[in-house]
């Protein structure tokens, strides 16, 4: 009985044990049948992508970067395809040692070495650098022979940026360097971080940076199908990239170049504006230097030579450069006398050659008797405008001047602008931290009238100050950008700008000004280089006292006097019924405007309105500061023939 009862007990202990394997392995089914579903089922779309990303690579198709051409089609910006020789610092156990084993193949010069110690340092580790550019077939066929000695080393095909007209124009068109760290984040922070996939270049000054969008095109993508290895099998299919548009300006960069030369090595900055349409016809900053030297990376030796130079090629002095106007500034204080109903055309101020106003006299050099608007403008009477500037105050001048556009952004298309200084009281409690600097004196209003004190402006405000007068108030924007062309289908759209704003000035209170600056040239100090122009111009002369502009350079006594010395200044109009050309000049301690500055306008001018090219012998004498009105035979500006200062590599 006993062993009945220990079998049944064994039995059941079977059973039991029978039953909970099986409903473990029920269990497991379970869950690996659900497992499968949802698998199978519900992420059966996001595994597939995921399979499919395993074999496949996608690789992006970095577009051609659109051209930029000036107002005649003459190009200034371009690519050429070259090949390079490239090192992955990550993938090289000894970079050093490479270079010099490289360079027993082919020509690697000390500045390849710099050029590319310094791309190192702003780069990441995995970045492909280029230590030589512009390789020969002859140079690539060696490399390719010894290529399996040289791991993290490669010849690649890439398009460089070319510019044809060399220094023409650097600061204007700008150019292309490589994407910095900064510049990499602040690019996948931004909605165009997908279409810079494989973008290494992109526009750091000029028009290349301020229509970089425009000009870089839409990335392509091409998905190819990998081995397990990575290695690239086939293509299964792209998406081609779309070329950048082409960025048409309103310069005329012939223009452009003559008035570089005039300046030969002097320094300073000449603008050009047709006041109907705020075009810019040119913007000149001298001295300036060659873009090409930075599209593949500058070396350090280059980079220190230009930015520790003296002169300072690198600073866009037509935008960065601030100035006092001098007597330049006393047209708009003319109508700003009007406007406010301090003075009328025909108010007469005594100017006996000086003022004394607080216990101060302010010079005004020799005695001009009775003088009225006209009078002092074509003059130059510093005691009218003396009176004025205290008749006005600080802050009404500040008022009046700031819808002209004086120490304001003026919204140019280009980077880089500065505001310059247009004084207040306001402005001064901001600045200054001592209490006795914070406050503003009567006696410092005095010199603002003639455009000196705190006064510091750029010439492109002066001129579009000046241009706004010329087109009967309107205040247009500054432009260098006039059209773009459609890579693809070739279509040319302008680029819209924004309404002109109407300040309101009275056109009697305009033309005013206008006679006053017509009288300059027709009996003033304008005279000696327009007088023998064939049409009628308006101008101003100017002479201010030289700043500094915060070079850290040691100066020796001799560059030190000359540095010293006044600025000349000069802007001017054409013709006077029909203003068609706005130009605002100066050349840096020159000294007197009309000796200097007015020489180049009137050239700039007669370009313009009548086809002229100065004659050699002219261009030799202006380079010397020699030029009044134009000498030898003018050269009709069709004749002359641009040629490219640099051509890239075939």
């Amino acid at each position: 009985m006993t062993e009945i009862q220990n079998s049944d007990r064994a039995f059941s202990r079977f059973r039991l044990r029978v039953v909970v394997i099986g409903l473990v392995v029920v269990l497991c089914f379970g869950i690996l049948l659900s497992r499968l579903y949802v698998l199978q089922i519900e992420r059966h779309d996001d595994l597939l992508a995921q399979a499919e990303s395993n074999r496949t690579a996608v690789v992006p198709i970095v577009p051609n970067r659109g051209q930029i051409y000036d107002r005649n089609g003459v190009l200034l910006a371009t690519n050429y395809s070259a090949y390079t020789l490239e090192i992955t610092p990550y993938k090289v156990s000894d970079v050093e040692e490479t270079i010099d084993a490289l360079s027993e193949l082919i020509e690697i010069t000390p500045r390849d070495r710099r050029r590319f110690k310094r791309l190192r340092e702003d780069s990441r580790n995995f970045d492909s650098l280029p230590i030589r550019s512009r390789l020969t077939d002859q140079e690539v066929a060696k490399f390719a022979a010894q290529r399996y000695r040289f791991p993290g080393v490669d010849v690649k095909a890439r398009l460089f940026r070319s510019y044809p007209m060399g220094e023409t124009g650097a600061h204007l068109i700008g150019y292309i360097g490589r994407i910095n760290q900064r510049e990499k984040e602040r690019i996948d922070d931004s909605d165009e971080a997908a279409n810079y996939r494989g973008t290494e270049y992109i526009g750091k000054t000029g028009v290349e940076a301020s229509y970089e969008k425009e000009l870089h095109g839409h990335t392509g993508v091409e998905r190819m199908e990998t081995s397990a290895g990575g290695h690239a099998v086939r293509k299964l299919d792209s998406s081609p990239a779309t070329p950048g548009e082409s960025v048409v300006l309103s310069v005329d960069i012939k223009l452009q170049k003559m008035v570089e030369d005039l300046y030969g090595e002097r320094r300073g900055v000449a603008i050009a504006i047709d006041p109907r349409s705020g075009e810019l016809l040119a913007m000149v900053s001298k001295p300036t230097f060659d873009p090409n030297i930075f599209v593949e990376g500058i070396d350090q030796e280059s980079w220190k030579a230009l930015n520790e130079s003296i002169d300072r090629p690198l600073l866009n002095r037509a935008m960065r450069g601030t100035y006092p106007t001098g007597s330049t500034y006393k047209p708009f204080m003319g109508l700003a006398g009007l406007e406010t109903g301090k003075r009328t055309p025909s108010t007469i101020i005594q100017d006996g050659g000086s003022w004394t106003f607080g216990g101060h006299t302010f010079r005004s050099g020799h005695a001009l008797g009775p003088v009225d608007l006209n009078r002092a403008i074509q003059h130059s009477s510093n005691v009218y405008f003396y009176t004025l500037a205290n008749e006005m105050g600080v802050d009404a001048i500040h008022d009046f001047m700031k819808p002209l556009g004086f120490g304001q952004i003026t919204g140019i298309d280009l980077p880089g602008e500065v505001r310059g200084v247009l004084p207040s009281t306001t402005w001064k409690r901001e600045t200054y931290k001592r209490p006795e600097q914070k406050r503003w004196y009567a006696g410092e209003t005095i010199s603002l009238g003639i455009g000196q004190g705190y006064n510091n402006f750029t010439i492109l405000q002066l001129t579009h100050a000046l241009a706004t007068i010329l087109d009967n108030g309107n205040s247009r924007v500054p432009h260098v950008g006039r059209s773009l062309i459609d890579p693809v289908t070739g279509e040319r759209r302008p680029i819209e700008q924004p309404p002109p704003v109407n300040l309101g000035y009275k056109q009697s209170n305009m033309d005013a000004v206008k006679r006053g600056m017509v009288s300059v040239v027709t009996g003033g100090t304008g005279r000696g280089s327009f007088g023998t122009a064939r049409y009628t111009a308006g101008g101003k002369t100017g002479t201010a006292q030289a700043i500094s502009i915060g070079q850290k350079e040691k100066y020796n006594a001799a560059r030190l006097a000359e540095r010293q010395r006044d600025h000349a200044l000069y802007i001017a109009f054409a013709p006077a019924e029909d203003p068609k050309i706005a130009v605002g000049v100066i050349v840096e301690n020159a000294g007197f405007g009309a000796g200097s500055a007015a020489p180049i306008a009137r050239r700039i001018i007669d370009y313009w309105l009548l086809g002229e090219y100065p004659s050699e012998a002219d261009i030799a004498a202006m380079q010397r500061g020699d030029g009044r009105a134009p000498m030898g035979t003018p050269r009709r500006v069709e004749d002359i023939q641009l040629k490219p200062q640099t051509e890239p590599p075939q």
